[in-house]
């Protein structure tokens, strides 16, 4: 019998991280007469007045917009906003690359939307096909297809739920009782170790980490339109390299960490590009390879 493949996950928030902006902001927001600033300056006012959940209430005024604008609040309707919204470069080529390369190596690679975006839309673009599970806000739909109330809100805090979902292998976001039966760790379809969790800012909630004794150790963050790619070691981030998703340099850190963090088999280390600031280079790899963390470490 053969041995089962090692399935890694690769998560991603949506906004920021996979497009350049908040998904409303690529034809909904312009649909409803409204400018960026201003849909966004009125749900912090919404919110902060009332002591309310910001996505619940930017879920409450897209529909009081659309009804008061005359926009369809059918799943449909949201969907086609949804394949307008902006993508960053090489977004779309990256899922067959990086899945070819876990196939070459014996990896499993799945990926995952973990977003406080509207699901209805993010299945709207080319790339839904791409994930095993989409865990993002939705609305429900009453007998005429029309969406009346929010359904899923997915705050920071919330995120972190469907982190033990995809470690348990749940996909469904109703369930509250698998999520809470006991499962021998070596018996969940996918380790704590073997999650890449993609986001745009810091990843404040990801430190409970370290009193779970749960290791994220290797994170994708999305600032100042480059990514970083971070070691979590002991609640410390380390700079390892910066890179635009299309440029290769991504895919060669990323190939470097799933060939030797997994043990892979029939995987080649790709040397790291040269850098004008060797120290530093040197420096990250002097740290690493004491951690027995190996990775490509590209400054550009």
């Amino acid at each position: 019998m053969s041995k089962k493949k090692p399935t890694v996950a690769l998560i991603y928030d949506f906004d920021g991280t996979l497009s350049p902006g908040n998904m409303q902001e690529f034809g909904f927001i312009q649909a409803i007469g409204k400018d960026n600033d201003e849909f966004w300056r009125k749900n912090k006012e919404l919110s902060q007045e009332n002591d309310a959940n910001g996505i619940l209430c930017y879920m409450y005024l897209m529909m009081q917009a659309a009804k008061i604008n005359g926009i369809s609040l059918k799943r449909e309707s949201f969907k086609k906003f949804g394949a307008d919204v902006e993508l960053f470069e090489g977004v779309t080529e990256w899922f067959s690359l990086i899945n070819k390369y876990g196939t070459e190596i014996g990896l499993d690679i799945k990926h995952y939307i973990n977003s406080s975006g509207l699901k209805e839309m993010i299945e709207g673009t080319p790339i839904a096909k791409e994930f095993e599970n989409i865990y993002a806000c939705s609305f429900l739909y009453d007998v005429d297809g029309v969406a009346y109330w929010p359904a899923v809100a997915v705050d920071y805090t919330a995120k972190t739920q469907f982190l033990f979902k995809i470690n348990k292998g749940i996909k469904e976001v109703s369930d509250n009782q698998k999520i809470n039966e006991y499962v021998p760790e070596e018996e969940r379809p996918i380790p704590f170790e073997n999650m890449i969790y993609w986001k745009r800012n810091s990843l404040k909630y990801i430190l409970m980490e370290n009193k779970f004794n749960m290791g994220y150790n290797f994170v994708f963050e999305y600032n100042s339109h480059k990514y970083y790619l971070i070691l979590k070691q002991q609640e410390q981030k380390i700079i390892i390299t910066e890179s635009n998703i299309k440029e290769a340099s991504l895919k060669e850190s990323v190939s470097n960490y799933l060939c030797y963090n997994f043990k892979a088999m029939n995987c080649t280390w790709i040397e790291p590009t040269s850098t004008n600031n060797p120290d530093i280079l040197y420096g990250m790899t002097y740290n690493l390879a004491k951690n027995k963390y190996y990775l490509n470490h590209i400054l550009n």
